[in-house]
């Protein structure tokens, strides 16, 4: 009994210790991984399992160091195929960039938070800079994601084709740069 009474007490230290900014940040990753989830699936899976979807972004606000954040991931990214495949959905481009980019701040809001104990003085700057990272980092993907639909879109037929190899040649140069970027430090 002693054991429960001292567990239930270090646990109110704890809870009286918490501060404002790593709830926030929390906050942000259950409404990122919520917003995605709802873009992603069809209205009629929702309707038919209405809590499952605010138990899958809770996970990860709540353990962002564990598998959590990915195992949100997954299942964001298989019920945008679900819908597609499944239901018929079309492929919509303001869809697509608004899950994308629900998951990216999925991922990074579980980065920031991974690194912040509860208990933790942050100043706003940082998660400020951080922000504007991650917007920045977005917005330079959606307009490369514009470009390259609309190169698909001239290549007539071909477009798929030529769109893929573009954005692969894009990924091998960034991940040539950052190869030697971390070679030369």
């Amino acid at each position: 009994m002693n054991e429960v009474v001292e567990r239930v007490r270090v646990a109110t230290r704890a809870a009286a210790r918490v501060s404002l900014t790593p709830l926030l940040v929390r906050a942000a990753i259950f409404l990122s991984t919520l917003v995605g989830l709802l873009l992603a699936y069809p209205a009629e899976v929702l309707r038919e399992q209405p809590l499952v979807v605010p138990l899958v972004a809770l996970l990860p606000a709540v353990g962002p160091r564990r598998v959590w954040p990915t195992f949100a991931v997954l299942v964001t990214v298989g019920g945008w195929l679900l819908a597609i495949d499944g239901y018929g959905r079309p492929v919509a481009l303001w869809r697509l960039l608004a899950v994308a980019s629900a998951v990216y701040l999925t991922h990074t809001l579980c980065a920031l938070a991974a690194v912040l104990p509860y208990d933790a003085v942050v100043d706003p700057d940082l998660v400020v800079r951080w922000l504007l990272r991650a917007v920045t980092v977005l917005l330079a993907t959606a307009v490369l994601g514009v470009l390259l639909v609309e190169l698909a879109g001239a290549g007539e037929g071909r477009g798929f084709q030529v769109a893929t190899l573009a954005g692969l040649a894009v990924a091998v140069a960034v991940t040539a740069l950052l190869g030697w970027l971390l070679r030369r430090r």
